[in-house]
């Protein structure tokens, strides 16, 4: 099947290693999240469309999209006054978002709403998950700070997004480790890559979902919750379970093709722009598969867009 590659657009409108991904209460250390782990190191680059997916060395990847559970927890270890606007409002006003705030700046309390904790966290910048990752890098404790690490913020929440530092060992992934993550077929330096990441050259059929927004599809088979199909809690169209809506790309990571776009690092270099990929529970097919990536500004926060993070192997000590 042939790729089309799609040209950037600017504001596109567009776990725990339990079971239950939304079970841990308070801070969760990085290495009980549910990671795999990408090999295959200095795979080929995809050829079509040409230029992405080749990485010179292993690295991990969660294993689900970051949900709001683990998010509240992230808030109420370092967001009792929320000096860098790491909570987004909308979370709480917004029936797709899942988390809600209480109590008054210097004591703020975070909450997640019922069968919510378990579905991707939304409303968030690139400059929320650089602190998220900046705060698992040093340690993720109600004491580990958010401004250094991973990336130097100086408690910037919008405008030039800065480079990775070097050596960091929890960070937003580059669209290099995303695609390849998704979309490669491993097994090989040469394996090829499929078009969707749920091991499929085919488009994976639109989910639908139970009453608290399980996928139907379960962890497996040729799904994806994309195109407002996966509808509950009185909404057309909705997020579901992190890992209930189809089956996991060729490494074991779930919902790549959908539930809700992602943020990647383009080439850790600074910029204006930030990498988005993935499908998401809002739109059709064009986000979809390895030929559709897309740029933003990364102060843009919307109902459809998420994050996971990725990190050095051997795991960081």
């Amino acid at each position: 099947m042939h790729r089309r590659l799609v040209t950037p657009l600017i504001g596109l409108v567009a776990v725990a290693a339990c079971s239950d991904p939304s079970s841990p209460s308070g801070p969760v250390p990085a290495e009980s999240i549910a990671w795999v782990t990408v090999g295959d190191l200095r795979n080929a680059v995809d050829t079509d469309p040409a230029g992405l997916g080749a990485v010179a060395t292993s690295f991990r990847i969660m294993t689900y999209e970051f949900t709001n559970q683990q998010y509240a927890d992230v808030l109420n270890a370092v967001a009792k006054t929320d000096r860098y606007a790491l909570y987004n409002a909308t979370m709480g006003t917004d029936a797709r978002g899942g988390i809600t705030r209480s109590g008054v700046d210097g004591s703020y309390v975070y909450a997640v709403k019922p069968n919510m904790g378990d579905k991707p966290v939304n409303y968030v910048s690139w400059f929320d998950v650089a602190r998220v990752a900046n705060w698992y890098t040093n340690g993720a404790t109600s004491t580990s700070g958010t401004e250094t690490g991973a990336y130097t913020l100086g408690g910037a929440t919008s405008g030039t997004a800065p480079a990775v530092n070097a050596g960091a060992t929890y960070h937003i992934p580059t669209a290099d480790q995303w695609y390849k993550a998704a979309y490669y077929k491993g097994g090989s330096t040469n394996a090829g890559y499929w078009d969707y990441a749920t091991q499929s050259n085919t488009a994976p059929t639109a989910v639908t979902a139970g009453a608290t927004g399980r996928g139907a599809a379960g962890g497996a088979g040729n799904y994806a919750t994309w195109n407002t199909t996966a509808s509950w809690n009185l909404q057309t169209g909705n997020l579901t379970t992190v890992g209930t809506s189809g089956g996991p790309s060729a490494y074991g990571a779930f919902d790549m093709s959908g539930n809700v776009s992602e943020w990647n690092d383009q080439s850790g270099a600074a910029g204006a722009q930030r990498g988005v990929r993935g499908g998401c529970w809002a739109h059709g097919a064009s986000p979809l598969s390895a030929a559709d990536g897309y740029v933003d500004v990364p102060s843009t926060e919307n109902s459809f867009r998420g994050f996971r993070l990725a990190s050095a192997v051997p795991a960081p000590r």
